[in-house]
């Protein structure tokens, strides 16, 4: 088990930008891991996709999801293609992915079940 809270995003993202002010507004330490310049660590990945399913990592409702041509997007059906397309598209991924330091993981930022935690 980790020591720190981590989150994972892409640092332009509105989300990610709430989500980190949220967490340093409430005084919980964290680390930032960048999608853009760090990729998409695979041993994670899997772990999210047993946590949280693969219909709820993959964002099917963002740009990244709608500029995927059809075919693509309908051989998306389980957790091993989902996994494909989200190494291969990191912004694919909901965003944040948070690794909380108790061991938990949450996808997207929800400030009443993030209170919770802290």
């Amino acid at each position: 088990m980790q020591a720190m809270t981590t989150l994972y995003g892409i640092p332009n993202c509105d989300t990610v930008k709430k989500a980190r002010t949220w967490l340093t507004a409430h005084g919980v330490e964290h680390s930032f891991h960048d999608f853009k310049k760090q990729g998409v660590p695979a041993a994670r990945l899997d772990q999210w996709l047993q946590a949280a399913g693969w219909e709820k990592l993959i964002n099917r409702k963002g740009n990244t999801w709608r500029q995927l041509d059809e075919a693509t997007r309908n051989g998306v059906t389980d957790a091993a293609s989902a996994r494909a397309l989200a190494l291969e598209h990191a912004s694919v991924i909901k965003r944040p992915v948070v690794e909380w330091a108790d061991g938990a993981i949450t996808v997207g930022f929800d400030a009443t079940d993030w209170q919770a935690r802290v």
